[in-house]
């Protein structure tokens, strides 16, 4: 594994835990959407600054990434804003 490889598996890393999915201990992860956001959004930017200066390898690790967190993004997201939406009608 090169640094940049490593960069962007701890970046990623980062962003599952505060998307919640990474859990540290027994504990469930309270996902903290403002941060997640930054962390996908600074991947993002390294895949535009990048782009055609990647291995492939780096490349598709880089683009599944972002993928994968934009979607776990929504997920939670979505399922935030379902559980708010629920507890206003419960009261």
């Amino acid at each position: 594994m090169n640094d940049f490889e490593f960069l962007i598996l701890s970046l990623r890393a980062d962003a599952e835990m505060q998307l919640g999915v990474l859990s540290q201990g027994d504990e469930k992860a309270e996902a903290n959407l403002p941060l997640a956001r930054k962390l996908i959004d600074v991947l993002a930017m390294l895949q535009a600054k990048t782009k055609g200066n990647l291995s492939f390898e780096e490349q598709r690790l880089l683009d599944n990434t972002v993928t994968e967190l934009r979607f776990r993004y929504l997920q939670v997201y979505e399922a935030d804003h379902k559980k708010a939406a629920e507890t206003e009608s419960n009261g």
